[in-house]
């Protein structure tokens, strides 16, 4: 299984250019926001148990998936450094386990974009970060970069539409 690991800050584009590879190419979508829903079904948001549930959920999903030999998935992600690394490296782990391999893409924009971003109707509706205080914050708590890999494709989606980075994506990783 390839795993498309898009990842970046809160309103960078994730889902959105993960939707445009998938009209692209043919694969499944696993939005991190899955996991969260399915949490908050069970807890409160971030209450004890909370984040544990989303990690077992999402890794078991992504597990399950290279287990049966699913091709493709596209998953977006928040990712932190440090905080996050071991949970990076333990799904590369699994991945590899079953011969799968994580095809790292890391989407930035700018400030004024962003801010632009954070307020469409939709995050709200989706329970997503849609102040831009709270990006702010989110922003200065966790530092959200590229995961450190060779292979981790960069990309400006405040400089290019979803189709044309989903196009750098196929490209990049030389997808079918």
């Amino acid at each position: 299984m390839k795993l498309i690991f898009i990842h970046g800050a809160p309103a960078s584009g994730k889902l959105t250019v993960a939707r445009a590879l998938l009209r692209a190419v043919p694969g499944r979508l696993f939005d991190n926001h899955a996991p969260i829903d399915l949490a908050r079904t069970v807890f409160e948001f971030a209450a004890p148990g909370f984040w544990q549930l989303v990690d077992v959920v999402w890794t078991s999903a992504l597990d399950l998936g290279a287990q049966h030999g699913v091709p493709l998935i596209a998953t977006t992600y928040c990712y932190a450094e440090p905080e996050d690394r071991e949970r990076f490296e333990h799904v590369e782990a699994i991945l590899q386990r079953h011969g799968g391999e994580v095809l790292p893409v890391f989407l930035y924009c700018s400030e004024e974009e962003a801010a632009r971003r954070v307020a469409n109707a939709d995050r709200t509706e989706r329970r997503k970060i849609d102040s831009v205080a709270s990006l702010n914050s989110f922003r200065a708590r966790w530092n959200i970069v590229p995961v450190p890999r060779r292979n981790c494709l960069s990309l400006d989606t405040g400089a290019m539409p979803p189709d044309a980075a989903a196009q750098k994506i196929i490209r990049h990783f030389a997808l079918p």
